[in-house]
């Protein structure tokens, strides 16, 4: 008999909190079922508070070295061409 290999569990959503801006909006990284598979979303605080509530989120740290080094640069070069946006 093979392994089984573990089921995906859509019922867990992660979230990473990557800057809090200035501006009033939060930039986060969020995951369905596996943390190192997320998108990263923008969202004014109310409206995140909000999101996070409904989707019942997981927290996860947040520092430097959780992050992928792709997305950080992906993040950089997209600052970097439209700066942070309204």
């Amino acid at each position: 008999m093979t392994p089984s290999k573990p089921k995906f569990d859509t019922t867990k959503r992660y979230v990473r909190i990557c800057k809090e801006r200035p501006d009033g909006f939060i930039e986060f990284e969020f995951a369905i079922g596996e943390p190192e598979l997320y998108v990263e979303l923008l969202l004014s605080t109310k409206a995140f508070e909000e999101f996070c509530t409904k989707n019942n989120v997981i927290f996860l740290e947040t520092n430097a070295n959780t992050g992928s080094n792709w997305v950080k640069r992906m993040t950089d070069a997209t600052h970097k061409l439209y700066g942070d946006l309204p």
